[in-house]
């Protein structure tokens, strides 16, 4: 098969935790009611757009499951395969997880709740097993299932740099044979994860990376070649002012 090779990702719409200012991370939050109107936005242009898919992939956190779950219904996909990872979950926050933001700020001060949220390699605090969600995250049986069929450690906190240790090889072991083999792909996931596949894809320095903000809902196109080089990069769907909207309030979460 010659020719471009195309590759929808979205971000999964807002999750309850989000909607309150929380880091939310590992934590199986569920969509808010944004979020569901956002995954049905999502869906809809995918539908304006002709897209149909051969395979998507997720992670195991339930809001990337909903939004998937509602892309597939509304395009007339239901029964699309779906591969699931714990390497594509979301960005481990460690000790900050279901810690309000903005009381962060009052107590830490803005710059180092910006440097634990948006620099490339600063780790937050662990998460120790004395953490009020802890076990929340460690008895969720999809995470407990993937601990089991693996010999990695799962981590207790990640930066952007060890979410893209995790991320990348999954890119490349799974995701591109797909789309080697002329499968159209359609990855659900994290802004975090999504933030790492940009950084890599598009080269884009460890600095300028921290000022890349995905908005929740909207898709984007990647196209390649047959080498897997990127052909186009990162082409929104949609109205510019809703892609500029959302793109901007992205960009505002976690400051108020």
């Amino acid at each position: 098969m010659t020719g471009n090779r195309i590759v929808v990702m979205a971000r999964h719409g807002e999750s309850e935790w989000s909607k309150n200012n929380v880091f939310c991370g590992w934590y199986d939050s569920l969509l808010s009611d944004r979020g569901m109107v956002e995954a049905m936005e999502c869906a809809e242009l995918l539908r304006q757009s002709n897209f149909k898919f051969d395979r998507a992939y997720t992670s195991l956190l339930t809001r990337a499951h909903q939004t998937l779950k509602i892309i597939t219904n509304q395009i007339d996909q239901p029964n699309l395969p779906v591969e699931e990872s714990w390497r594509l979950n979301e960005r481990h926050y460690g000790a900050l997880t279901g810690f309000n933001k903005a009381e962060l700020v009052n107590k830490y001060g803005e710059k180092q709740v910006h440097i634990w949220r948006r620099s490339f390699d600063v780790l937050p605090p662990e998460m120790e097993s004395s953490h009020k969600y802890y076990k929340a995250i460690w008895r969720n049986p999809k995470i407990v299932s993937a601990a089991y069929a693996s010999n990695e450690k799962f981590p207790n906190t990640e930066s952007l740099k060890e979410t893209m240790e995790r991320v990348i090889p999954y890119w490349k072991d799974y995701i591109v044979p797909s789309i080697q083999s002329g499968q159209r792909v359609l990855i659900v996931a994290h802004g975090t994860v999504l933030r790492s596949l940009i950084k890599y894809l598009d080269g884009v320095s460890d600095y300028d990376i921290c000022s890349i903000n995905i908005p929740s809902g909207i898709p984007f196109v990647y196209k390649f070649g047959d080498d897997m080089k990127v052909v186009s990069s990162r082409k929104f769907l949609g109205d510019r002012r809703r892609i500029e909207e959302g793109i901007a309030r992205a960009a505002t979460i976690g400051t108020h």
